[in-house]
């Protein structure tokens, strides 16, 4: 009779379990299939986004007519648009992800929950078995043979139990591990969405400013053309007061309180590298610069491409020099103070991502590039200061500039930022 109850047990449990793996299989694979064509989608997006930003670099960086002025901006809303399109797939990708994670979870909860109630039935027979002698036993049964094969199956459970513990403890294992992916693929989640309402944000800049440029210049190649003019005379205007003001600043600086020259000390700001104007004095810098060198150096990135700190460190702030009209300058600009005694600067972005006082990690996101304050096409510039010569301050000697605030520095605290990348 004892030996019939573990056997119907045993049937109950495995056809149970054989049924709800094969049901939850299905769910699992079908959702797999989905996270493939979500694959699929993504693929298909990011050619689209490269062909978009082909498209800008052969409209040209400098857009010399409103006509291509125009054509960058409408561009960039496409780009966008798709780059939206993109984090929305990724945002469903990861769901379905999150969603297989859970049923794959529940599958080895049940499995747990079914062990264990197996092991307890087990131990329960077990037990009851163990509060009869041997004579008991035969006095119950109808033979010796059958009370020793009773105790035989009881060994064989023995060694059942044994091996479902140890299948229970693979079972916990992997249970913590989906758990820890299934968090990781949340964190992915949030960050998605984040990303998703920063897109969001560029594309109405995107919008507004193409706006504002057909209602400023009437939509006449004549007005765009006067209106370029006005800011490069503005722009000069300030570069020189600026220059001026700074090479009379005698900041001291310890030369031992930043590091030596060195490849690898400040990571690349953007995942792809292409760097259109170097530091120093260089053809484009004696053309566009009053001083006759480039502060910095800048970057080829497409209006709503990530900006990444160089390295972790503390925001001493950030700022937006076109709140004042004719302040032609770093545009939206983040100043980064780092614990080796370097401080960069991030410039011409269209959002920021961080608030001053903030800390950050290497390669941590911290806005993303675009075409504000002067800047004849989408880039990122990025100068690299000694810390003990650079702080924030609203210019206030200034014509154009004397509204806003923007880091000012020692001409010598100036470095080059290739030395450190």
């Amino acid at each position: 009779m004892f030996q019939f109850k573990i056997k119907k047990t045993t049937i109950f449990f495995l056809t149970f379990f054989l049924a709800f793996t094969m049901t939850n299989a299905q769910s699992i694979d079908q959702i797999k299939q989905n996270i493939e064509g979500h694959n699929d989608k993504i693929k298909q997006l990011d050619a689209e986004i490269k062909v978009y930003e082909k498209q800008i670099e052969v409209v040209g960086g400098e857009a010399k007519t409103l006509q291509n002025a125009i054509k960058v901006l409408d561009i960039n809303q496409k780009k966008i648009g798709t780059e939206i399109k993109k984090t929305e797939t990724n945002i469903q990708k990861t769901s379905l992800t999150i969603s297989n994670l859970g049923s794959e979870i529940t599958d080895i909860e049940k499995k747990i929950e079914s062990n264990i109630s197996a092991i307890s039935k087990i131990l329960g027979d077990m037990q009851q078995r163990d509060d009869e002698s041997l004579i008991e036993s035969f006095l119950t049964n109808k033979s010796l043979a059958d009370v020793l094969n009773e105790y035989e199956t009881i060994g064989q459970f023995q060694q059942k139990i044994r091996a479902q513990s140890k299948e229970l403890e693979i079972y916990k294992d992997e249970l913590a591990s989906k758990k820890t992916v299934s968090e990781k693929e949340k964190n992915k989640l949030v960050s998605f969405k984040s990303e998703l309402g920063d897109q969001n944000k560029i594309l109405d800049v995107n919008k507004k400013e193409k706006s504002t440029l057909l209602v400023t210049t009437k939509n006449k190649e004549t007005e765009y053309k006067k209106m370029l003019a006005e800011r490069q005379a503005e722009k000069d205007r300030f570069e020189k007061e600026l220059f001026l003001f700074e090479s009379q600043l005698k900041r001291a600086i310890d030369p031992n309180s930043y590091p030596s020259s060195g490849k690898g000390i400040l990571s690349w700001p953007l995942d792809n590298v292409f760097i259109t104007q170097y530091f120093g004095k260089t053809i484009d810098a004696k053309r566009l610069y009053t001083s006759g060198t480039h502060n910095g150096i800048d970057f080829r990135a497409s209006r709503g491409t990530p900006v990444k700190s160089a390295l972790s460190g503390k925001v001493l702030g950030t700022g937006n020099t076109d709140l004042q009209k004719g302040c032609y300058s770093y545009g939206k600009w983040i100043l980064i103070e780092h614990p080796n005694g370097l401080t960069t600067l991030y410039g011409h972005l269209d959002l920021i991502k961080v608030v001053a006082g903030q800390n950050v990690l290497t390669g941590e996101v911290i806005g993303y590039s675009g075409q504000t304050g002067y800047s004849t096409g989408p880039h990122l510039h990025v100068t690299v200061y000694a810390s003990q010569g650079v702080k924030i301050q609203k210019y206030s000697s200034s014509i154009n500039c004397k509204n806003v605030s923007i880091p000012i520095s020692d001409i010598s605290a100036y470095l080059d930022p290739m030395l450190y990348f």
